[in-house]
Order: C-alpha cells, then structure tokens, then sequence
C-alpha cells in the first residue's frame, strides 16, 4: 500500500515538473519574442539608382486626366456623346479613354537629348451607334485640352462597323431582359430540367466570336447553375440569339439547344417536350465541387518574404529602382501590364516590354464553345486587373499599387492594389561553385530578383503576370494560368473534345496563345537580328589525322528582312536568337541580348480559316519588325467582335518584307500551353506547369557576368567560414528581427460588375 503511495506521488511530482517546465518554456519564449526586433520599415542602405520624373511621359492617365478628357468629349456637341453606363447600342457610348503613347522619336529626343517634352494625349473610343460605326480620337495636349482629332483611318485604313463593338454593360443588360423572356416562356422546362423559380436562375456564358461572317452579331449563349464556379457547372440548354441591330426591339431568337437537341424555336422544343419526343434532362442537386472555400483549417502558417533591413528597391510615382535597375511602368485597360525605358546600370536595354494578347481556341460537340475562340485584349486584359490579396497573390510585405481605368464605365474607377512590386529569393543560387580539388573555397550569390506583377481574372481564367528582373542582367516575362476551367454538358460525343471531369461534365481542349511586344534597343536604336545554333562537323583529328571525329560546331546568320526573321511555330528554328549592336565587348564579340522562349503550345488555328487573320500574330514563335509608331500593338480591341474582316492584321507588318538590318526593332514573341482538361483542374487549374514566357539574357553584352558586382555575393575558404566580411550569412542568427507587418484589408469586390444593379 505504502508503495503504490508513492508511485503515486512521484506520479504527479512528474506531472507538476513537465507543468513547471512548459510553463517556463512558454515565459522564456516570450520574453525572448518581446526583445527580439522589428525590422526596419526603413531603407537601412542607401540605393544603387536615382528615380527620373522624366518616367511621367509613360504614366497611365490619372483620375482627374480621365475626367478632364471625359467633359472636353461631351462638350463636342456634334458627337452628341452618352456617358451612361446602360446606353442603349443605338446610342453614341464613350467606351474607352486611355492614354496615347507618344511617338517613340519624341520620347527619345526628351530622354536622351533634352528635347521637348512630348504632349499628353489620350485615345477616346467612342461607339456611334446612332451612325452605325466606330471612331477613335485623340484628345489634347493635357492638361489643358485644345483639340480632338478623328484618327480611325490614319490607324486602320478603313471605317469600323459598330457590329465589331465590344459588348457593353448596357448591352448586356438588353439581353439579359431578352434571356429573361425566354425563360418566361420555357417555366415548366426550366422548373423540371433546371429547378429554376423567382430565387433560382441559370447564369449566361457566351460563345465568341458573334457569328461566322462579316457583320454577325449572332450569339450561342450557354447556361450555368448558379453556385461556386459556375464554369464547371453546365446545364446542358444553350440559345442563339440574333442581336445584330442596335434595336433590341429586333433581335430574336435563332435556334436552341437542350440536352444535345436542337430546335428551331421556342414553340417547337416546348411542343416537342410536352409530348415526349425529347430526352428530358432530370433536375438533381450537384455537390458544390466548384468551391475553393478550404477543406481543412491550417494548423500553422506557411513560410513568408519579409525585407530584414528595409526594401532594397523604391517605388516613386510609377518609376521603379531597383539594384543596377530602372523602369517606367503602366497597365493597358486593353492589353495589359506594360514597362518602358528599362535600363541597367544606366543603359537602356529595353524600351517597351508589354502584354499584346491572350488567346484561347476551343474544341467542343456542342455550339457554346464549338466555334469559341476568345481574344481577351478585345474585352480588355488590364480592365480586369482587380486588388491583389495579400500574402496569396503577392507577398504579404510587398509593395502595392493602385491603378485607375475609364472603360465602360460612366467615370473612372480605382482599382486599389492592383500592381505589386517585390524582391523575392527565386529559392535557388544565382551562381555558386565549390571548389574540391584545388583552392578550396565556396563562392555564390543567392538569387534575389524584383518581380513588378499583376493578375487579370477575364471572365473563367485569371492570369498572373510577371516582369521579373535579374542581377544577372536578364529579365523575364512571364504568364502563369490559373481559374476554371470553361465545360459543356457531356453529350455523345463529346468525349472526342476533352475528358470527364464531373458529372454530365466536359473539360474541352483548349489553346493559350500569349503575345509579349518585346523592343530592346541594344546600345541604341540601329540592331540587328542573328541567329545561331550547333551542327556536328566530322573533322579530322590534328595528332590523328587518319581518324575522325563528329564535333559540334557554331553556325550563325544575320538575318536580313522582315519576312526572314519571322519564325513561324510549325518550322524548326534556330535555338540563339538575338538582337545584336554592331558593337563589341571587350573580347571583340557583338553586343546583344538573347530572346529565350518557354512555350508548349498546341497547333495554330489553319490560315484556310477565316477567323485566322484576327489572330496572325500566333503563327509566328518570334516574329522580327522594323519599328513603327503605327505598329503599336499586334492585336485590337475590335479583332474579338469582327474576326472576318480584322481591323488589325498582324501579318499585314510582314508583308511589306522591310529591311532588318542597322534599324530599330521590336521583337513580337509568343508563348503558351496546350490544355486538355482533367480531373485535377477541379475545382481550380494550377499554376504548376500552366504558363509561358520569354527571357531576355545578355550574350556577350557584358565583358563579365556583371551579378559579380552584386553586394549579395558570398565567399569563403577553410578558416574563415564563420567570417562576415564576405558572407553576411555567418551573421544572420545575430541580425535576427521580427516583420512589421500592416493590417490585413481588402476592397476588391467594389470594382466588379454588378449584374443585379440593373435589375
């Protein structure tokens, strides 16, 4: 008895010690988490480059720009100009303002020479139609506005019809009170099929382009359940709806589709339903598989970036430093993210680095997305640039910027966040060798590079772009796919275009075909374009001359015309490709930067299709122009819309096959992935394995690599491994500091389209 006492006893003095412990465990490591320090919000080291205000020449047009252009346009009484966001399509809507790039000789004279400074001018898209076309004005010089010019035929020789418009929120909302009465008509099938009612409706999704001609405006629209990723929720009903004049009173409907069956009218699928002559669709509850709400609460945070000594880059109005870096920054409503003037070490290398297109051609047995093929610039890829979220989209610690856009919207609208800029460690060495054999000693250079990125979501698919900039000299752009993934209903045969991925579900194969507008200016603006590879020679060997040996062998060429230097994707093409000065380095070697494409798209769209000369762009992996201001861009915002007769036709810069040699020139790249979809793209495609991109990298542009100048370099041989003189890493447990980190906050919704508003 005394004995199991004492067990007992000794039982619970244990237990109270390991208490004890905890307890002055948990003290300890507050008191030390108490002392630890802040990192510095401060910049702790000074920086490398200076900011220009100069960069202003490149910025996006402000709030009280765009208002400025908006009351200058509606004083033009002969343009009798709606501003309305629901304008009826037979009104004159101001759809678009967006700053006017100016000429790139003038923004040269202002930088380098100290010439003028160029005007302040913005493009104003107007849709007339009262007059049945579109025009394109530019208005200036801002801020005090004196002029405003018709500039639709200087651009695209040739009147705009108003059938190659986008469509509007006005017009939307006219078809969405059409869709409404073909709901009206078709309740018992709705209700039986759809379990739809007075607090259950389908949601639309819409076929592009509009028809199959010139001057369509023919629309196969497809239906959704309402619940969380509606992509992936189709019904199996779609209508085609005729809205091709800007009456609405006139539009109506073509044809329909349910379960597979097409009908000619409403009155014939509701006859033909009511007496059984159709394979009805049975309404059952669908799991919510669309939803990205977590499965599974974290038990712990992941790792996060945080800046020790302050940020080492600086953001000033929308110019960027950064290390041997410097930029000037914007963001398209209609293409996108752009930088301009891109230099290191105080050379400019790149003059203009933007996003042109996003394209998607699909493949289905069902008429919503049979003929799909979407051009996003037409819709605007940067009008969908929402507020990015912290710690997710971007670094919790970097910084933020917010933008403004005008584009069918009765006033300009902040988009708060919707760029950031970070420093980030690409979690691997930038250069490192360990030397075994003799000398023994570490050196290498973490890869720390700053990333300028935005994320567009147009419609099922957001895109995250990156501008990354490098040490090394190089810098990337790149495109990253995420979002869902646009379905069908699954019919016979279906399985021919795409994979189950759910019930009654299709995934439809799909291309993603991006454009990146590449101009470096490689010491100046007189290059050249050279190419070069490897190919096995059979030589004989010098100390064995009867013997041979196949040896590779460096071939290079100078290409000399426009229509040499553009590289389509089905051709094998050379592995260097190069924009090149007729300077050389310090070992007598052409200075240049290397054009270096990531890509795994599908096949191009034949050119026997119509549809083709809208997208011309994708035929080419690298196409190669001598610059020209009224080449601004390789697509248009009116392509999507009038595919057959494109206002825009990329291959058109070609065709005049110009000379290529001692001009300057812009590199048009494209990139991408083939998709077929599979189960693990529900509820959401992954980024992993889903992008494309370009990297420019110095060749022989340098005399050395110049990272080996960077402060972030690390060396060290037997002895001094423990030293910080050259390895700040023997020194970090000492500088160890905790983040300040700013509130968690977010306001993205208040930019989104508000359907229900019109109702």
């Amino acid at each position: 008895m005394e004995e199991k006492k004492m067990n007992s006893l000794a039982k619970w003095a244990l237990i109270l010690f390991v208490l004890a412990s905890i307890i002055l465990n948990i003290v300890l490591i507050g008191i030390h988490s108490s002392r630890v320090p802040k990192c510095s919000a401060q910049r702790v080291h000074t920086l490398l480059r200076k900011h220009d205000e100069r960069s202003a020449v490149f910025a996006d047009l402000s709030r009280e720009e765009y208002l400025q252009v908006q009351q200058f346009m509606l004083k033009q009484k002969n343009l009798d100009i709606s501003t309305n966001q629901i304008s009826k399509p037979s009104d004159n809507f101001l759809f678009l303002i967006d700053l006017s790039v100016p000429k790139k000789a003038d923004v040269l004279a202002y930088l380098d020479r100290n010439g003028a400074k160029p005007k302040r001018e913005a493009t104003v898209v107007v849709f007339h139609g009262a007059k049945g076309h579109i025009k394109e004005y530019v208005v200036g010089p801002l801020p005090k506005l004196t002029y405003c010019y018709d500039v639709t035929m200087e651009r695209y020789h040739a009147e705009l019809p108003i059938s190659a418009r986008t469509v509007t929120i006005g017009e939307y909302n006219l078809l969405f009170q059409f869709l409404g009465n073909v709901f009206s008509k078709l309740k018992k099938i709705m209700k039986e099929s759809f379990d739809t009612g007075p607090d259950k409706q389908l949601n639309a999704f819409e076929q592009m382009p509009r028809g199959v001609r010139t001057g369509d405006r023919k629309t196969w629209i497809s239906f959704f359940r309402d619940m969380s990723g509606m992509y992936i929720h189709p019904v199996g009903f779609e209508v085609l709806v005729d809205h091709q004049s800007v009456n609405a009173s006139e539009w109506k409907v073509e044809m329909l589709l349910y379960n597979g069956q097409y009908f000619d009218s409403i009155d014939e699928l509701k006859e033909k339903y009511d007496k059984g002559q159709v394979k009805k669709i049975v309404y059952k509850e669908s799991p919510d598989y669309g939803s990205l709400k977590p499965r599974n609460k974290p038990p712990q945070i992941g790792p996060q970036l945080f800046n020790a000594e302050g940020k080492r880059y600086s953001v000033s109005n929308n110019h960027v430093v950064y290390m041997n870096w410097s930029f000037a920054f914007g963001l398209s409503a209609l293409t996108g993210m752009r930088v301009f003037d891109v230099r290191f070490n105080e050379e400019r290398i790149v003059y203009e680095l933007s996003v042109q297109e996003a394209m998607s051609v699909y493949g289905s047995v069902t008429p919503g997305m049979m003929l799909t093929k979407f051009l996003d610039s037409s819709i605007g890829i940067g009008r969908f640039a929402h507020e990015l979220v912290r710690g997710v989209d971007c670094p919790y610690e970097a910084s933020y910027v917010d933008t403004y856009r005008y584009i069918d919207t009765p006033k300009p609208v902040r988009f708060r966040n919707s760029i950031c800029i970070f420093e980030h460690n690409m979690g691997q060495p930038l250069r490192r060798h360990f030397s075994d054999f003799f000398l023994n000693s570490y050196g290498g250079m973490v890869n720390s590079a700053l990333v300028f990125r935005t994320i567009t979501a147009i419609g099922n698919y957001d895109y995250m772009w990156d501008f990354i900039f490098y040490q090394s000299g190089s810098v990337e752009a790149k495109v990253h796919a995420t979002g869902y993934i646009s379905s069908s209903y699954l019919v016979d045969g279906a399985l021919r275009y795409g994979h189950q991925v759910a019930d009654k579900v299709l995934g439809n194969i799909h291309t993603h075909f991006i454009n990146f507008k590449v101009d470096l200016d490689v010491l100046g603006v007189k290059n050249f374009f050279q190419t070069k590879d490897m190919e096995y020679v059979n030589v004989s060997l010098p100390w064995m001359p009867d013997h041979y040996a196949m040896v590779p062998q460096l071939v290079e060429k100078q290409l000399k015309t426009e229509k040499e230097a553009a590289l389509r994707y089905d051709a094998k093409t050379p592995r260097y490709l190069h924009i090149a000065s007729n300077k050389t380095n310090r070992w007598g070697q052409q200075r240049s930067y290397r054009l270096q494409v990531f890509s795994f798209t599908g096949d191009h769209l034949p050119e026997s299709q119509a549809e083709e000369r809208a997208m011309s762009w994708a035929r080419y992996k690298v196409a190669i122009t001598k610059h020209k201001d009224l080449e601004q861009t390789s697509s248009s915002l009116y392509s999507q819309n009038n595919m057959w007769s494109p206002a825009l036709d990329f291959s058109k810069y070609i065709a005049d096959n110009e000379s290529i040699e001692d001009e300057d020139l812009v590199a048009w790249v494209t990139t991408g992935f083939l998709h077929i979809p599979h189960s693990e793209d529900i509820p959401n495609t992954v980024t992993v394995g889903n992008g494309g991109g370009v990297l420019l990298r110095p060749h022989n542009y340098f005399d050395m690599d110049p990272s080996i100048d960077s402060p972030d370099g690390v060396y060290f041989a037997p002895g001094s491994e423990d030293s910080c003189d050259s390895n700040r890493m023997a020194c970090l447990a000492q500088e160890t500091c905790s983040p300040a980190l700013e509130p968690f906050t977010y306001d993205g919704f208040s930019g989104v389209i508000k359907f229900e508003d019109w109702n």
